[in-house]
């Protein structure tokens, strides 16, 4: 049978287990042969998509659907209860750098056949508060997902997430609960320390990053998400030293869930930026690059004490 023969197969969306395609007419044997010929792309043991349809999605679109397909695949077995940071991308929460491997979470042991390269296993007992359903998969809740992955990653990638957490309205006791419940589990301390240091003024990941940069430096902390006004109206600045007058500004392409401003909407800051400067504000623009070097740093703090003398 040739590859035009499997048109629809080709066109479908749908994740596969070995016995639906079956079912459709595809032999067992004739599966290999289809993925050879890129009809068919394996996500996992037992869960394939259509090639076509598979590449056309973005890598946090893959990541996701990875977790729906070992759901499907796995539907003969006791239910999972997705955990960490899959619990977190069936959340929507904000990644930084995270693996995509599928991360399950079980108060036993576990089938054997859940031992395979690309599903992480964890066992930990789950009390009825840390579970949750979304868009019917089991899944661990917010502030349980939360401190998983601050135990977990590292400082900054669950900083990240605590922060777009406690901004969807997670509160900070929540979480303090639950690190306290995991008392003595590896990477609790860490956690604790995100939990508090945690901010639900960030907007992105970027700003999120850019105030663990200002926490580390020998300067006093700006206002978060400030609102000054001017001449043409309101404008939120990002970050803020109203003595001074400095504003920081994180320019990174997209906020969270994919939102990029309008050319509008650029032109109407840019306009209210300029009414500011006429008032003697400065702005520092910092991108991703900026994050992560020492030239930034050096940067704020001699822009910093130049305005501080000059107002002395």
């Amino acid at each position: 049978m040739t590859v035009d023969a499997y048109s629809w197969l080709q066109a479908s969306t749908n994740c596969w287990r070995t016995g639906e395609l079956e079912e459709m007419g595809v032999s067992r044997r004739r599966i290999p042969k289809l993925i050879e010929d890129g009809v068919l792309t394996r996500i996992q043991v037992n869960a394939f998509v259509a090639a076509r349809y598979w590449n056309s999605l973005s890598e946090t679109q893959k990541a996701r659907f990875r977790i729906t397909a070992h759901d499907h695949a796995s539907r003969t077995l006791r239910p999972a209860t997705y955990s960490h940071t899959s619990a977190a991308r069936i959340h929507g929460l904000s990644l930084w750098r995270a693996d995509v491997q599928v991360h399950i979470t079980r108060p036993f042991a576990g089938s054997s056949r859940e031992h395979i390269g690309d599903v992480v296993r964890h066992r930990a007992p789950l009390l009825p508060r840390d579970l949750d359903m979304v868009d019917g998969l089991r899944v661990t809740s917010l502030a349980r997902t939360v401190v998983d992955c601050a135990r977990t990653l590292s400082y900054r990638q669950g900083l990240i997430i605590t922060d777009h957490a406690l901004r969807l309205g997670v509160k900070r006791a929540d979480l303090h609960d639950v690190a306290q419940r995991q008392k003595g589990f590896k990477g609790v301390q860490v956690a604790r320390k995100v939990i508090e240091n945690g901010s639900p003024l960030s907007e992105s990941p970027g700003e999120t990053l850019t105030c663990h940069l200002l926490a580390g430096m020998p300067l006093p902390m700006p206002e978060q998400q400030v609102v000054v006004r001017t001449r043409v109206g309101e404008h939120r600045l990002d970050f803020a030293w109203l003595e001074q007058k400095i504003a920081l500004e994180f320019d990174g392409k997209t906020k969270y869930f994919d939102y990029a401003p309008t050319p509008d909407v650029l032109f109407q800051e840019r306009r209210r930026e300029k009414a500011l400067m006429e008032e003697g504000w400065i702005f520092i623009r910092l991108e991703w690059s900026d994050l992560f070097t020492e030239a930034t740093r050096a940067h704020i703090r001699k822009v910093w004490w130049k305005r501080t003398r000059s107002a002395a």
